[in-house]
């Protein structure tokens, strides 16, 4: 035992090793000599414990799909702590991964208040998310719903392509709960709205998206490059006029610029990567029909620009 932690500190660090074989012996004695080994051999902590902390949430976590970053949970507790609805709010989140940001808000929200959609265009993100809402569900008492297309989602009443708001809480939160739908799509769909549940308008615009340059890419490290989809790591999509990691911020802007998507006073927070926090906020403000009344930035606790914010008018 003693010459796998000095491996594993030679690798890690030795402050980092004594803290994961500490978290390890918690979770699972009994297999913690099989854990360190494949600690050395450069698996997240996360994927081989299979869960990890979110705020108050335990959430599962299993390869391929992204694993929560602290950074994530920082500004998703800040939204929560800063922006708890006062009436019913819909919620998309774009890129949602394990769904750990709706779920987040969904928990921390005033029950009945929030019904969310999670979209990702992996099956195995949309199925880890789907496990993580029945996880939470059944801790923390609140409610999912399937990723089926609402019956009525493409009604043609207050906005020719959208249904209008109805508030109060819809019928299927009549039993005072919150509801997260984790939906397979890709956001380059044109009928991808068409799809969602609850419909727009949406209140709340939620976004960890892939923002890795693909040259930046391939100098990640093994544990990062070896283990998690590149689908959620790199930024620029095959055939992208610009290599600068900010493909889907352009789509997303380019979304959330459609008539009828965002609410009045809807929020929009969209996490950034190192030195882009700039450019994301030149995407916004530039996109013709979206909004904005003010565009600023959030920095996490190591001082790096992370968070792109907005309001609509």
């Amino acid at each position: 035992m003693k010459n796998r932690l000095a491996k594993l500190a030679l690798l890690i660090g030795r402050e980092c090793a004594l803290k994961e074989f500490e978290w390890m012996k918690r979770m699972q004695p009994k297999n913690i000599s099989n854990y360190i080994d494949r600690r050395i051999a450069g698996e997240p902590l996360q994927y081989i414990l299979g869960t990890t902390p979110f705020g108050p949430l335990d959430l599962l976590t299993r390869p391929p799909t992204l694993i929560p970053r602290p950074e994530t949970e920082d500004w998703a507790l800040r939204l929560a702590r800063d922006y708890t609805p006062s009436r019913p709010v819909r919620v998309l989140d774009f890129c949602t991964g394990s769904g750990c940001i709706p779920l987040l808000l969904c928990h921390l929200w005033p029950p009945g208040s929030t019904r969310a959609v999670g979209v990702d265009i992996s099956p195995d993100a949309i199925r880890l998310a789907t496990d993580n809402t029945a996880r939470s569900r059944a801790r923390l008492g609140f409610s999912s719903s399937t990723a089926a297309p609402h019956p009525n989602c493409l009604r043609t009443q207050s906005h020719p392509d959208y249904p209008p708001r109805n508030d109060p809480v819809p019928q299927r939160q009549s039993e005072n709960r919150n509801v997260f739908t984790p939906l397979l799509g890709d956001l380059l769909d044109p009928d991808l709205f068409g799809r969602l549940d609850p419909p727009p308008p949406f209140d709340v615009i939620t976004a960890n998206p892939p923002y890795i340059p693909l040259a930046e890419y391939h100098g990640l490290c093994p544990s990062v490059k070896d283990y998690e989809d590149p689908r959620a790591l790199i930024g620029d999509l095959p055939g992208a006029t610009f290599k600068d990691g900010l493909s889907f911020y352009r789509i997303i802007a380019a979304l959330l610029a459609r008539g009828g998507v965002l609410a009045t006073n809807a929020i929009i927070a969209l996490e950034v990567g190192h030195n882009q926090a700039h450019a994301v906020q030149r995407i916004l403000h530039n996109t013709p029909g979206l909004p904005l009344a003010q565009v600023g930035v959030w920095k996490d606790p190591w001082n790096k620009a992370r968070v792109v914010f907005g309001r609509v008018a």
